[in-house]
């Protein structure tokens, strides 16, 4: 499995793939660093900044945005009102949304950027059409899929279908690696519907954590993606019983994609590390840990 040097799906510090392919796409004499295949990329999108007031909120709403029309005056605004977190958006939006071995470039009157395609979630709207609902719903899970709560990077498998429904490839090494049930993500951000995250098994103890607090972390883990439960009470598994197919929220029927994670990216207050999700005190508790960041 190829490992990824840069977050592994889409995305800003808001709202996945397989390990990590050297890409030498370049942004100013610099480049992307390294592109995940297929399923497994790092996260980093945190909700600071841009993030959930992006496209949709800061004067450039999503379904207005099109990928052969990056150079319109109206994008070209949207992107200098916060370049650097425009940037960070744009690098995740392109990675779920345009496939593998294509770019998107963009010249901000200072420097140029080029975002590598990655998941292909999109293929009609990343080739330049109309956006469908089903990419519109599919780029969203994405997206929030690759939130981190905290901005770090962790590696998350990301389980489901491109919008046309062919299978976002899992291989046996990521399989293996990714043994622990996080959670399904869905809703829609071109229509302002939000985005939604369901747990796919018991919440944390009191003394776990993981910097991937959005599906684990318990109902204001991680706003505003809106927690709405277990993804077994509101989801429809996929053929294969491996993945949440749609989740129905609301009455609206959303494509979802599942995520998985490593063992390692859980943390357990006594373990004798002082976690960034760990905080001192005199409990055993994640929020109160002793025994690894001592006492307060």
């Amino acid at each position: 499995m190829k490992k990824m040097r840069l977050a592994g799906a889409f995305v800003l510090s808001l709202a996945v793939g397989c390990g990590p392919v050297e890409d030498g796409a370049p942004e100013d004499s610099g480049s992307w660093g390294e592109v995940g295949q297929a399923l497994e990329e790092d996260n980093g999108l945190a909700f600071n900044g841009l993030a959930f007031n992006g496209l949709a909120f800061n004067g450039l709403a999503f379904n207005g945005l099109a990928f052969n029309g990056l150079a319109h005056r109206d994008f070209f605004g949207w992107f200098n009102q916060h370049p650097e977190e425009s940037a960070t958006f744009m690098k995740y939006l392109v990675r779920c949304a345009v496939p593998e071995g294509q770019y998107r470039y963009f010249w901000d009157g200072r420097r140029a950027y080029a975002w590598a395609g990655n998941l292909g979630l999109a293929p009609g709207w990343s080739s330049g059409g109309t956006i469908t609902l089903e990419e519109q719903q599919t780029v969203s899970a994405c997206l929030g899929a690759l939130t981190n709560k905290y901005g770090a990077s962790v590696l998350v498998s990301l389980r489901g279908t491109t919008a046309p429904g062919v299978p976002i490839p899992v291989s046996a090494g990521e399989q293996a690696s990714h043994t622990i049930r996080e959670g399904c993500f869905f809703g829609n951000l071109f229509t302002q519907e939000g985005l939604f995250v369901g747990n796919d098994q018991g919440m944390f103890s009191p003394s776990q954590s993981s910097p991937r607090a959005c599906a684990l972390g318990g109902p204001h883990a991680c706003p505003p993606l809106k927690h709405v439960g277990t993804c077994h009470a509101i989801c429809q598994p996929d053929a294969t019983g491996s993945a949440f197919a749609r989740c129905t929220y609301k009455g609206v029927s959303y494509r979802t994609i599942t995520t998985r994670i490593r063992p390692q990216d859980v943390y357990t207050c006594g373990d004798g590390v002082c976690q960034s999700t760990e905080s001192c005190g005199k409990d055993q508790r994640a929020d109160s840990c002793r025994l690894d960041c001592g006492k307060c």
